[in-house]
């Protein structure tokens, strides 16, 4: 198994960065504005890309002291099964987020694409919590036929 590992550091509070990413209307402020379902353990959440299709998570933790971790349950092959965690960490000024796509079965080019994607939307919740304006699709940056 594979995973893609992303650190970045956002210039807020842990509970802003916690609930941009534990919440619907945080989530598609700067993921993709397509995402609707329920933020609750057990719950599931949808994610979807226009034409490229999406992802449908179970969420499996929400701690707002420092964590949300999902599993994927539908989309592309090599998604389903995986888990996404989200650690989060108040030092001084930032809010470290810890991110992990957990999982992977091998190392396919699609998880060469959805790393540099995941490190684009990464910073895209960066810029949502710290300026209040992200990048989340359709309005997002394409980086290859794949979006």
């Amino acid at each position: 198994m594979v995973d893609i590992l992303h650190r970045v550091g956002v210039v807020a509070p842990l509970d802003d960065v916690y609930r941009a990413v534990a919440t619907p209307e945080g989530l598609a402020a700067w993921w993709t504005t397509d995402t609707v379902g329920k933020s609750e353990v057990g719950g599931q959440l949808a994610f979807r890309f226009g034409d490229a299709g999406g992802f449908d998570m179970e969420v499996l933790e929400l701690n707002p002291a420092g964590r949300v971790r999902w599993r994927v349950v539908d989309g592309p092959e090599e998604w389903v099964g995986t888990e996404v965690d989200w650690r989060f960490d108040q030092r001084g000024e930032y809010t470290i987020v810890q991110f992990a796509h957990q999982g992977w079965r091998e190392p396919v080019e699609f998880m060469h694409h959805c790393s540099t994607k995941w490190a684009l939307f990464l910073m895209s919740l960066k810029e949502q919590v710290e300026t209040g304006h992200g990048r989340p699709a359709p309005d997002d940056v394409r980086i290859s036929d794949w979006h």
